[in-house]
């Protein structure tokens, strides 16, 4: 399956972006790129801070047609991201509870999943942030960048396609072995 590309130079938040694309229009799977995202979310509504060059995307699909509870598609959406982060540093990267990614204790990357029904079908989207090359300074938890930790050029067009063949490949077949062995 092929992620159709929707890139925004400013938006409110990719999430909210998404949604409105699965209620508007026949699109069933998506992704959604911002170069700036003014209202990011987080969890219970708390606020994702966006800073300049960072990744801000929301990718998108039917998720009626699989049977993985959504517990488990926490688990799995932080999976496929920290994949993505270990191409550009080897060492330990840890998922803390229930959807950040932390490195070196240090919070680089949050999820946001939400679930809408369009027409009797559930669509999943998933919100993520990473932090690229800038991070928030938040009181009481640390953060850090890619460029920061891996100490390389960080070519965003270069890690959002990555990202989106990622989920491609496992939206396409999900490999639930695989996953549930490193899960």
């Amino acid at each position: 399956m092929i992620l159709k590309k929707f890139v925004y130079k400013n938006v409110d938040s990719t999430n909210d972006l998404a949604i409105k694309i699965i209620r508007n229009s026949e699109n069933k799977s998506g992704i959604v790129i911002a170069n700036n995202q003014k209202k990011g979310r987080g969890r219970y509504g708390k606020k994702w801070i966006s800073l300049k060059g960072n990744i801000f995307v929301s990718i998108f699909f039917n998720y009626g047609k699989n049977n993985i509870p959504l517990k488990k598609m926490t688990y799995i959406n932080c999976f496929l991201v920290k994949k993505l982060l270990s191409f550009y540093y080897k060492k330990r990267i840890s998922i803390k509870h229930p959807n950040d990614l932390l490195i070196n204790k240090k919070k680089i990357s949050g999820i946001l999943q939400e679930i809408i029904k369009k027409d009797k079908t559930k669509y999943m989207i998933v919100g993520i942030g990473i932090n690229l090359i800038n991070n928030p300074k938040i009181t009481n938890y640390p953060t850090t960048n890619l460029r920061e930790i891996s100490n390389k050029k960080i070519n965003k067009e270069e890690i959002i396609l990555k990202l989106k063949k990622i989920y491609e490949n496992f939206i396409t077949k999900p490999d639930l072995h695989a996953t549930s062995k490193i899960l």
